[in-house]
């Protein structure tokens, strides 16, 4: 098996905010991201595939850019993530992110071969999420 990832990038808005906290504990608990703000968000997309005898490619990359583009970047890119329907009921952390485009992208790719899915939100913060719980 060889795995292979793939780097995307995105900018949106978001805020946190947990809908079963009040106004106050959300922004005590949350602090400055309690208020709408953005990133310029990168995202990993790791994929594992056995390499083809033919082309020596263990993944079509083209079909893998048309996977993902089509299931989370023309859904997010320039967006404020509250707003996405794919992400209703989503604390829009980092950790929240890596699991709802994991959901998201696994039956676009084949949850057998989508490996890791990492949401880069800085340059201090990564989030990776490998499916399960």
């Amino acid at each position: 098996m060889v795995e292979l990832t793939r780097v995307y990038h995105f900018s949106a808005a978001h805020r946190l905010d947990n809908p079963a906290l009040s106004p106050e504990a959300n922004a005590a608990r949350y602090g400055a991201c309690h208020r709408p703000h953005g990133h310029n968000y990168y995202l990993e997309v790791a994929v594992a595939g056995r390499p083809d005898p033919v082309t020596g490619m263990a993944v079509d990359l083209a079909r893998l850019d048309d996977a993902v583009s089509r299931a989370v970047l023309d859904r997010v890119d320039h967006w404020t993530l509250e707003q996405v329907d794919a992400l209703a009921g989503v604390i829009t952390t980092g950790e929240g992110l890596a699991r709802a485009f994991w959901r998201i992208l696994a039956p676009e790719v084949g949850a057998g071969t989508l490996r890791r899915v990492t949401v880069v939100e800085t340059a201090k913060n990564r989030f990776d999420y490998q499916g399960g719980a």
